[in-house]
C-alpha cells in the first residue's frame, strides 16, 4: 500500500471518528439509531434507515418520557434488588423480624444470589411500570395545566343557588396531585400480574423456582383471577401513595428552587428530595401496603383474608396496631434510596432524551 493511500485511509478513519464523536457529544450519548444510521465506518450490511413514521414516533415527547422512566426504573432496581427482597419478606412475615437477621437468613439459605431472588421478573415488571407511571404523570400534568388555563381564559362557569353565586374554578385542583394519582392507577392496572409473580418468586422459591413454573402454578391454583390477587387494596393504597409521592417531589422541588433562586436541581439535590418524597408517601400508606401484601401471598399459607378490611383486622388482632407498621424500617430503607435514585436517573435521562434534544411540548 502506498504512502498516499495510507494517508488517505488514516484521514478517512480520523474524519469518521471525529464525526462519530461529534454526533455523540451533541446529545451527550446521542440517539443509538442516529449514530448507527450516520456513521460511515459501518459496513453496508449494518447500515439502516428508519422509516419516517418510526423516527417521528421516537421523537415524540411522550415516547421519550416513557423511555426515560423505563431506563430509570431498570437501573434503580438492578442496584437495590437485595433491599427489595428483604423488605418483601419482612412485610409478609417470612423469616426474621429484623433487617440484619433477614439478610443473614437469606444468604444462609439461598446464598448471595438469594438476595436477587425474583429480580428477573422484577426487572421485567419495573420497565413497563415506570415507563407507564412517569409517562402518564407527565402527560396528565400537562393536560390538567392546559385545561385549567383554558378554563380560566374562558371565565369559569358560575352556579347560582338562590342569592348565592358560586364560581366553578379549577384553580384549587393540583395538576401534580391528579397526575400522580392517575400515574399510580394506570401503572397498577397494567402491571399488577407482574407484581404478583415477583412476590411469589421472592417468598417461595421452592414452590416457584422459575417464572414459567410460577405462571403455571398460579394459573392452576386460581385461574386468571389469581394474577390479580390483592388488586383492590393495591389500588386503594396506590392513590394516597402515588398522589403524595409526586405532589411532595414537585412541591419540594419548586419551593427549593425558588428559595435558592435556581432554575433546576443538581443530581444530589434530586436524590435527597426524591428520598424525602418516598419516605413521606410510604409512611402515610404503609398499613395499606401491609394489607396488600397479606392478600397477595396469603394463599401460600392457606389463609387468605377475603378483603382489605379483613386483612387489616387480622394484623391488628394478631400483632396489635404496631403490626400495621411491621417492616416499616425495611420499607423506608428500600423506598428512600429507590425514590431518590429513580428521580435522579429519570431527570438525567429526560435531560438527555427530551430537554437537550429540544423536543417540543
Amino acid at each position: 500500500m502506498s504512502s498516499n493511500t495510507k494517508t488517505n485511509t488514516l484521514s478517512s478513519s480520523s474524519s469518521s471518528s471525529s464525526l462519530s464523536h461529534e454526533q455523540k457529544s451533541n446529545g451527550v450519548f446521542g440517539d443509538v439509531y442516529a449514530i448507527l444510521k450516520d456513521v460511515d465506518i459501518l459496513p453496508n450490511a449494518f447500515r439502516f434507515q428508519l422509516p419516517h413514521q418510526a423516527q417521528d414516533f421516537l421523537d415524540k415527547r411522550e415516547v421519550r418520557e416513557f423511555m426515560s422512566g423505563a431506563l430509570a426504573g431498570a437501573m434503580t432496581k438492578a442496584i437495590l434488588a437485595p433491599l427489595e427482597t428483604i423488605r418483601t419478606r419482612m412485610v409478609v412475615g417470612v423469616g426474621s423480624r429484623n433487617i440484619a437477621g433477614s439478610f443473614v437468613q437469606v444468604v444462609e439459605q439461598q446464598g448471595w444470589q438469594g438476595l436477587w431472588a425474583g429480580n428477573m421478573i422484577n426487572m421485567i415488571r419495573i420497565v413497563p411500570t415506570q415507563a407507564i407511571e412517569f409517562g402518564t404523570f407527565e402527560w396528565t400534568k400537562r393536560g390538567m395545566a392546559s385545561l385549567q388555563e383554558k378554563w380560566e381564559q374562558n371565565e369559569s362557569p358560575k352556579l347560582q343557588i338562590g342569592c348565592i353565586n358560586l364560581s366553578l374554578s379549577l384553580s384549587w385542583i393540583s395538576p401534580t396531585a391528579v397526575a400522580g394519582a392517575a400515574a399510580g392507577i394506570a401503572s397498577t392496572l397494567a402491571c399488577h400480574p407482574l407484581e404478583v409473580l415477583k412476590d411469589r418468586l421472592t417468598i417461595s422459591p421452592e414452590i416457584y423456582p422459575n417464572l414459567g413454573a410460577a405462571i403455571r402454578n398460579i394459573y392452576k391454583d386460581g385461574g386468571i383471577g389469581a394474577f390479580y390477587a390483592g388488586l383492590s387494596p393495591t389500588l386503594v393504597g396506590m392513590l394516597p401513595y402515588s398522589t403524595c409521592y409526586y405532589f411532595m417531589y414537585d412541591t419540594i422541588k419548586k419551593s427549593y428552587c425558588l428559595t435558592k433562586n435556581k432554575k433546576s436541581l443538581n443530581r444530589p439535590e434530586m436524590l435527597i428530595i426524591g428520598a424525602l418524597s418516598g419516605f413521606t408517601a410510604s409512611t402515610i400508606s404503609f398499613p395499606l401496603e401491609v394489607a396488600r401484601k397479606r392478600l397477595m401471598v396469603g394463599a401460600l399459607q392457606g389463609k387468605c383474608p377475603p378483603n382489605m378490611a379483613a386483612a387489616l383486622s387480622e394484623v391488628i388482632r394478631e400483632e396489635g396496631l404496631k403490626g400495621l407498621y411491621r417492616g416499616w424500617g425495611a420499607s423506608c430503607l428500600k423506598v428512600m434510596p429507590s425514590s431518590g435514585i429513580t428521580w435522579m436517573f429519570y431527570e438525567a435521562w429526560k435531560d438527555i432524551l427530551v430537554v437537550q434534544k429540544g423536543i417540543s411540548l
